[in-house]
């Protein structure tokens, strides 16, 4: 007996894949141009210190949160540390999602030929870890702005959407993975759809800032170099 499900899987994978990554890289191109484009007018007082080299410095130092702020909001820097990480480590170090990468990147699906981008994946249990612990860090962190009544009155409509965008992925992949409940080929279609809403909505979204923080802090840190001052 055919599974109605499968068509809805097989366009997943395949045209519904391809609207969505022509979406992500055209809105990350335009979005980038823009800013680009943008610029800022020049300064014309002297320099009192290192521009390029205070930029630099900012783009990894802001990584590390600055002294007492972890003790006064624990759960925003620690379970922001534990997402990212653990979404770093599912979407890369997975070994369906690494055979997904090498066919794209390697253009393999063209060119028999190409040049393979697989590396080695990491076991089962430290994928599933990193999932289960991203999932848990994000549902505090929206405790914490949901009880605060400051960060609440903050929050926009963006934020909840980034949210709801960001985990999704996770969760649906979990549970089609595992295979908890449902119909795993309806399960394992709407991880996709997931997946490409993500990637349709992350131009437009705060999700940007996946490829905008460097060139924000190396203005950011340009800018208080250029002054003489640390930033």
């Amino acid at each position: 007996m055919n599974n109605p499900n499968f068509d809805l899987l097989m366009w997943a994978r395949g045209p519904g894949f391809d609207i969505a990554l022509i979406i992500f890289v055209a809105g990350v191109v335009l979005r980038i141009v823009e800013i680009v484009i943008l610029g800022r007018k020049k300064d014309l007082a002297p320099a009192k210190g290192s521009p390029v080299g205070q930029g630099i410095k900012t783009i990894f130092s802001r990584s590390i949160p600055r002294k007492g702020l972890v003790q006064y909001a624990p759960i925003t820097y620690i379970g922001g540390y534990i997402f990212h990480i653990g979404f770093f480590v599912a979407f890369f170090f997975f070994g369906a999602h690494i055979v997904f990468l090498d066919e794209l990147l390697s253009f393999s699906q063209w060119w028999p030929d190409a040049i393979s981008f697989q590396w080695p994946a990491f076991g089962r249990v430290i994928i599933e870890s990193a999932v289960a612990l991203s999932v848990l860090a994000m549902i505090a962190l929206m405790y914490t702005r949901l009880s605060d009544p400051v960060r609440k009155a903050l929050s926009t409509f963006d934020d909840y959407l980034v949210w709801v965008l960001s985990i999704l992925p996770m969760v649906t992949g979990y549970i089609a993975v595992n295979k908890l409940f449902g119909d795993p080929v309806f399960m394992m279609a709407l991880h996709i759809l997931s997946v490409e809403l993500l990637m349709i909505a992350f131009p437009f979204t705060k999700l940007m800032h996946a490829f905008t923080f460097v060139m924000a802090r190396y203005y950011n840190g340009s800018i208080q170099g250029r002054k003489g001052a640390e930033s």
